[in-house]
């Protein structure tokens, strides 16, 4: 089988929830389920010679990486899918009549930060580093765990 060279590149069609995207690619230009894509700013970044100041090039920034769970002809539908332990109970926080409690441990999955949503678990500084319906997405070739 070959190996793929060139990353599959698309946009999103519609942000579906706070951890789902529909993706305007599909079978029909080779998605399968279980690819990963990362989520980019739609203005990259300009990179200058530190030397000479000409322009090197532009480089992508990506927001957050999905995984495709489903697909269709000409769409798919792409979920994150990194989580962390939360403690919610048990030693953390000001309250010291937890401090003698075991802590409570959670999985927790990483969401889209959005403008649509308003309970997001961080704030966020830079306006471009919300998802929105029209960034793009490339496909994740080889992704280091």
């Amino acid at each position: 089988m070959a190996t793929q060279t060139e990353p599959i590149r698309g946009k999103i069609a519609k942000i579906l929830g706070v951890r789902e995207v529909a993706l305007n690619i599909g079978k029909e230009q080779g998605v399968k389920p279980g690819m990963l894509f990362s989520i980019l700013s739609q203005k990259g970044v300009e990179i200058l010679d530190p030397d000479t100041g000409a322009l090197l090039g532009q480089v992508d920034l990506p927001k957050v990486q999905v995984k495709i769970i489903n697909v269709y002809d000409k769409v798919s539908v792409a979920a994150t899918y990194k989580t962390k332990r939360v403690n919610v109970g048990g030693i953390a926080g000001p309250d010291f009549r937890k401090l003698f409690q075991p802590p409570q441990w959670e999985t927790r999955y990483e969401t889209l930060k959005t403008k649509l949503v308003e309970d997001v678990a961080e704030e966020l500084d830079d306006r471009d580093s919300y998802v929105a319906t029209g960034d793009p997405v490339v496909q994740v070739l080889d992704e280091e765990e």
